[in-house]
């Protein structure tokens, strides 16, 4: 890997929160550059770069009504597209379709089928596009099949907004809700969540506090409005993680089936740094999927720089070898051979 430059293209916060300073030092150490690319500037200039890795979750949600933005990423996807030999991690199409949770759902309630043989599941949803009249929304929420309470969540899976989310305890309450959003069905599932991080062929599990049980079935309960990150923070404690009842702790998730999972979402995907939230059923203690995290934090997981670093090492060599083998085809064998 010596030699190699590797660039990052990444917000303010998420520069932050990975502590890419501190991720540039090890880098050093083994031998490779981090470069940080201003968006702002010709990248011609700031490379050649091996190596990609971003983030451009806010570009490309702003591109959709800034010319400012829409500029930085035509920017962006003309330099990539002149530089073949650069590797993105991840490409762009794939992480596009994740900042849309209509997307992202209809992948994950597809993997009943393809992990049947693992009890894996994702809980039935209903994709809310626009305002309608009220009796519409509650009839197809009866049709596709799902049950109270409901989780409500917001389309666009990116920025503070989409960690603002909502549970509905009635046909009546579906009156709190703003479309574009999307509806799932609440699975009881103790109070815990399973955030299953995501680095090339590695993952790492890390518990995180939940919402509580709640009673199946609707109830004149109020709309209860909150938010998702605060709720499953490491440090949350909140009447809304505290179990009202003394429960048997659930099962972890089993080792077997989260490999399982891990693999077939890095062939839908085409992704190789991302996370899933997992969570057990606690009737059926079947491993239920909840959503699907671009690039995220992972808090937690202190193996994160060394896998990191180890997968780009990887996705190079790769690179490496069947560039070396294309040139060897094309023209022969090596000379004196």
């Amino acid at each position: 890997m010596s030699g190699r430059r590797v660039g990052f293209c990444l917000s303010d916060k998420k520069r932050r929160r990975m502590n890419l300073d501190a991720f540039a030092d090890f880098c050093a150490s083994h031998g490779v550059e981090v470069v940080e690319i201003d968006l702002t500037q010709p990248l011609a200039p700031q490379g050649p770069f091996d190596i990609i890795v971003h983030k451009l979750s806010d570009v490309i949600v702003e591109a959709e009504h800034d010319s400012q933005s829409q500029q930085l990423l035509a920017n962006f996807e003309s330099y990539v597209s002149t530089h073949p030999s650069t590797v993105l991690l991840d490409p762009l199409p794939a992480m596009t379709q994740l900042l849309d949770r209509f997307a992202s759902y209809r992948i994950m309630s597809k993997l009943h089928n393809s992990l049947r043989d693992w009890r894996i599941c994702s809980p039935p949803y209903l994709e809310v596009h626009s305002a309608s009249d009220l009796s519409s929304i509650q009839q197809a929420v009866m049709a596709q099949g799902l049950s109270f309470p409901l989780i409500c969540k917001t389309r666009v899976a990116h920025g503070s907004l989409s960690h603002e989310m909502s549970l509905i305890f009635s046909a009546g309450s579906l009156a709190d809700i703003h479309p574009p959003c999307l509806l799932q069905s609440f699975v009881n599932h103790g109070a815990v969540l399973h955030k299953v991080f995501v680095v090339g062929d590695k993952h790492f599990c890390v518990e995180r506090p939940s919402l509580k049980n709640f009673p199946s079935g609707p109830c004149d309960r109020k709309t209860i409005f909150f938010n998702s990150h605060q709720v499953s923070k490491p440090e949350s404690s909140s009447d809304l993680t505290a179990l009202d009842e003394q429960m048997p702790c659930l099962p972890p998730p089993s080792s077997q089936a989260v490999d399982a999972l891990v693999r077939e979402l890095r062939v839908q995907l085409d992704m190789a740094l991302f996370g899933v939230d997992v969570i057990i059923n606690i009737h059926t203690h079947t491993l239920t999927v909840i959503d699907i995290n671009i690039f995220p934090g992972y808090e937690g997981v202190p193996q994160f720089f060394s896998s990191l670093l180890s997968h780009i090492e990887s996705v190079l060599d790769k690179e490496t070898s069947t560039t070396s083998s294309l040139k060897t085809t094309a023209g022969g064998p090596p000379a004196g051979l």
